[in-house]
């Protein structure tokens, strides 16, 4: 299973006015509560659940109990919260043979609570919303296991199988109770904001530290639907994905949910008002842009690229701030990193007006004259496929009295000297682009570079006379002072 996930599209519905929603109900979503979890510190208690204690049942004391159709609609609230305390045992999932009829028993009542709550068959009391929280929390809510603290590289979810959490069967229908109930019309979420509260969603965004990736895409589905319905907490949860993101850049550089957090924000930023405020452009400064730092980048980079063009598109005047982020994070000896920061600045020009491109030229094609001479010939390939952009070349060309004579000798050592041919090819059709473009001033480069090249050959040949004569001045001494025996 990979670690990433697919780019939101920008036909995608929008259920709350946030952006394209990242699932449809039907998807991998579930409703999840959160006790304590993770590898951080736990939060504050809610006021409005108690410390739960994972209790592992008696033998021989899980029963099933009656279907909720065997009876009376006026029974039904009160086998509702029997089933609720039934789920609240847990199971040692490592020992397969252990247990085997009370997990099934378990299972099966989960089944029939999310088909209750989906039916909509009975309307759920608070006090029924409130066990049901707990019952989640008991579930959801644990200690994730250690990250790898041996001292070596994260891996990469790409390559490697993901870990799998053992009772992902209980697991799953929990998050799918939660899901159904956040989902439900007749949910008020002025009663369901006690329970689903500040604490509730800061252990909720501590379980994306998980490795399994279908938890993390519950998870997401999940703090998206929250997002939706309390409006009440969507400053909140903003906050604290921010300082997610913060202790990651910063501190850990490991979290194994980067990726969907920053696609949970692609459908919030999507969804953003315009003018924008400030709060939100500081977002992009504070923690988007830096989140090109770490080196796994590669994990998460689809989304992150993601939500830096929905910030350009929607305001077209961040554009020189994004390109002067991007230039000061930019790779030095990380190739593969390179050829997707190129990828990501291409998508950024495309949404670029011609005034912030010219406040960002001379550093940005700095760069770009560097990647162009790159041994690396992905890295010299991905630069020059910019000029395949229509948009990007028009920039070019009104603005080519600054760009050709930046670029001018990194295309000239191409031609003279680059190892791999179809760099030589694409080369020489960009500098025949340029010649067609201005013969005047591609005439003008080429007499400057020609004198650039003969005052280098003549500070060469003085170096190489200068050391030529002391050579000979140490030889003759040297013969002077020898010492005959």
């Amino acid at each position: 299973m990979k670690g990433g996930h697919r780019k939101p599209s920008k036909s995608d519905g929008n259920d709350f006015g946030l952006g394209p929603p990242l699932n449809s109900g039907s998807g991998p979503a579930n409703n999840v509560v959160v006790n304590h979890s993770s590898r951080a510190a736990p939060g504050p208690p809610s006021p409005h659940s108690r410390p739960t204690v994972f209790v592992s049942p008696p033998m021989n004391t899980v029963e099933p109990l009656p279907f909720f159709r065997d009876v009376p609609v006026a029974e039904r609230p009160n086998l509702f919260l029997r089933k609720l305390q039934l789920c609240c045992f847990h199971f040692d999932f490592t020992d397969t043979l252990k247990s085997v009829r009370e997990k099934e028993i378990k299972r099966q009542t989960l089944l029939e609570l999310v088909d209750f709550i989906q039916s909509g068959s009975g309307k759920i009391t608070e006090n029924c919303q409130e066990e049901m929280i707990k019952m989640v929390s008991v579930n959801v809510f644990r200690c994730l296991p250690p990250h790898d603290s041996t001292g070596q590289e994260p891996t990469d979810p790409e390559e490697d199988e993901p870990y799998l959490e053992p009772s992902w069967s209980h697991l799953q229908l929990v998050y799918e109770l939660l899901l159904r109930y956040v989902l439900m019309s007749d949910t008020d979420t002025k009663v369901a904001k006690r329970y689903v509260d500040h604490s509730f969603v800061l252990k909720l965004l501590d379980l994306f530290d998980s490795e399994d990736p279908r938890e993390r895409e519950y998870l997401k589905t999940i703090l998206h639907r929250i997002y939706g319905k309390f409006m009440v907490h969507r400053p909140f949860i903003r906050k604290a994905i921010n300082n997610i993101f913060y202790r990651f850049i910063y501190e850990t550089e490991r979290h194994s949910g980067i990726g969907e957090l920053l696609e949970i924000l692609g459908s919030i930023i999507n969804g953003f008002a315009l003018p924008m405020k400030e709060e939100h452009k500081l977002f992009l400064v504070r923690a988007l842009i830096p989140l090109h730092k770490p080196k796994h980048i590669s994990v998460y980079h689809q989304q992150l690229s993601y939500c830096i063009i929905q910030f350009v598109e929607k305001d077209y005047k961040l554009a020189d701030t994004v390109i002067r982020g991007l230039l000061k994070y930019w790779p030095v000896t990380n190739c593969q990193k390179e050829v997707l920061f190129l990828g990501e600045l291409e998508e950024v020009l495309e949404a670029t007006q011609s005034a912030e491109f010219q406040r960002c030229m001379v550093p940005l094609f700095r760069q770009i004259a560097r990647c162009l001479t790159s041994s690396h010939f992905q890295v010299a390939e991905r630069a020059l496929f910019l000029w395949n952009n229509e948009h990007i070349v028009s920039l070019i060309a009104q603005n080519r009295t600054v760009v050709l004579p930046i670029i001018y000798e990194a295309l000239e050592k191409n031609i003279q000297s680059h190892w791999n041919q179809a760099i030589h090819g694409l080369t020489i059709n960009i500098r025949k682009m340029f010649l067609d473009m201005d013969t005047e001033l591609f005439e003008v480069c080429q007499q400057q570079y020609a004198e650039k090249e003969s005052r280098a050959r003549h500070v060469e040949e003085q170096r190489e006379l200068t050391w030529k004569r002391l050579a000979d001045v140490a030889a003759q001494r040297g013969g002077e002072d020898m010492i005959t025996v």
